[in-house]
């Protein structure tokens, strides 16, 4: 029966490690895509996306944030997220190759990057209040722990 458990932790384990390189994978697009698009256009984009719903209800709380951030948005904060993706994304894909091909160096590693990468968003949540930004703590907070149990299980069967 233990080994059926350990067969069930260790393919959630997998799975979440897929999910984690899926997300690293958009969030390296996302960079890549956010260094090559002017601010002009992303504003212009949010702006052809949101002027449905402002004209329907001028008070409609999501599409005039997103309008009036738009409208904020410098080439510094445009370069920043462009960095903070690009950079994020490529270190969790490395993380996620070392993980899925078993390397010892990738589980402590995955540890300290994904507590440091939840330490910002707390941070982060703190001024935004951004849902999503608790549901990603979440889930990478359950990925953690997944990753200390199959290091653990890795390291008691690995030849001394």
């Amino acid at each position: 029966m233990r080994e059926v458990d350990e067969r069930r932790i260790h393919q959630i384990f997998e799975v979440s490690v897929w999910l984690k390189g899926a997300h690293a994978l958009i969030e390296c697009l996302g960079g890549i895509l956010l260094y090559f698009v002017t601010t002009g256009a992303i504003a212009s984009w949010v702006n052809s996306f949101t002027q449905d719903e402002l004209i329907e209800d001028p008070n409609d709380f999501i599409a005039g944030h997103l309008s009036q951030m738009a409208s904020h948005f410098s080439v510094a904060n445009k370069e920043f997220y462009a960095f903070y993706l690009l950079s994020h994304g490529l270190i969790k894909l490395l993380l996620v190759v070392g993980l899925l091909r078993g390397k010892l160096w990738s589980y402590p590693a995955s540890l300290v990057a994904l507590g440091a990468f939840m330490a910002y968003q707390v941070y982060r949540w703190s001024y935004t209040h951004s849902p999503g930004l608790l549901v990603l703590t979440v889930f990478d907070a359950v990925v953690m722990v997944l990753i200390w149990h199959e290091w653990r299980v890795v390291r008691r069967h690995r030849p001394a």
